[in-house]
């Protein structure tokens, strides 16, 4: 049953009405056949809970808002742009306009995104409560994840993409350890609302699994964590190189962290490759263009891209939620 002041969802309607969650979805999406007392105890528990109505009303009439909703932890970041960018030239020719938009761990902000009558959601953010993600795939609009953390609680009601951030991750402590750097520090994201990685992070697992099986040792003072700014984090970097154990590498969690890394062990008057090896992720614009050239893995937001508007029309056509992976590929420049 749901909680009291909460809004209701598909569960509490199938709960309501003695049918299964699936029924429910094939009612408001219209996209299956339902026997008439099942279809009519649905439409009476969606009236007595009032569930929706406004979604509901789109959806028993058959219209679409051919409107699709990025949710992203970072807008700011360039690779949620990309992506978005991908998905636009694909999107466009199907019809559908996307949104971008920032994520915000309250009910407030499921309210919102709900009386936007979207025809479907993708959500990328490491910080995004599960608990709202839920709220969001029990409304009954079709929803793709963008995995780069483990959802325990969702099962096959939401569409799969698998960025490929475990093995490129994996490949960058190979490297790594190919040439040599065995005391390696891992540096997390920024975070001003405490949202820092922990092993349903799938860049960090990664990482603490590769470590693992070469056999180097991971002691807490290896990974750096719990910065609310650029500052923070420059200034964490560099009293961890100048106080902490012997460090010979080190991996950001993205192109950003790993830059300011970078600048952090050259005040320490470390050299980089020849002291320091330093590797980032996404492969981002400014990878290319710092000195030295920063080793990063780069992520096919092309091939995501597709892969998002592929299942979700599918999703939004009445088909089920899939699973896929994309790929990634290691770019080693001179920072390594």
């Amino acid at each position: 049953m749901k909680k009291s002041g909460s809004a209701p969802t598909r569960r509490d309607v199938a709960e309501r009405a003695g049918v299964s969650v699936t029924i429910v979805s094939y009612v408001l999406n219209n996209n299956r056949y339902v026997a008439k007392d099942k279809r009519e105890r649905v439409y009476r528990a969606i009236e007595e809970l009032h569930y929706r109505p406004n979604a509901v009303a789109r959806a028993l009439k058959g219209k679409k808002s051919n409107h699709i909703l990025f949710i992203a932890d970072n807008i700011s970041n360039e690779h949620f742009g990309k992506i978005v960018e991908e998905m636009d030239r694909m999107a466009y020719d199907k019809g559908y306009l996307i949104s971008l938009l920032a994520d915000r761990n309250d009910a407030e902000f499921v309210s919102q995104v709900n009386s936007r009558q979207v025809d479907g959601i993708v959500i990328s953010s490491a910080g995004f409560d599960e608990l709202y993600v839920r709220q969001l795939v029990d409304s009954g609009v079709p929803v793709v994840l963008l995995m780069n953390r483990e959802y325990n609680g969702i099962g096959s009601e939401a569409g799969r993409i698998y960025t490929g951030l475990i093995q490129g991750m994996k490949d960058c402590v190979k490297l790594m350890v190919s040439k040599g750097r065995k005391n390696l520090l891992y540096i997390d994201r920024i975070s001003r609302r405490g949202r820092f990685s922990d092993q349903n992070d799938l860049r960090f697992r990664a990482f603490c699994e590769q470590m693992s099986e070469s056999g180097l040792e991971l002691p807490p003072e290896r990974i750096v964590t719990g910065c609310a700014s650029e500052q923070e984090l420059f200034d964490a970097v560099r009293a961890r190189l100048i106080g902490g154990p012997a460090v010979d590498g080190m991996i950001g969690r993205n192109d950003n962290m790993a830059c300011i890394a970078m600048k952090a062990a050259q005040q320490c008057g470390l050299r980089v490759p020849e002291d320091v090896a330093v590797a980032g992720f996404d492969n981002s614009r400014v990878s290319a263009f710092v000195s030295p050239t920063l080793t990063s893995v780069e992520i096919d937001r092309r091939a995501i891209a597709d892969a998002i508007i592929t299942m979700l029309d599918a999703m939004i056509r009445g088909g089920e939620p899939g699973v896929c992976s994309v790929p990634t590929r290691l770019i080693e420049r001179e920072s390594t």
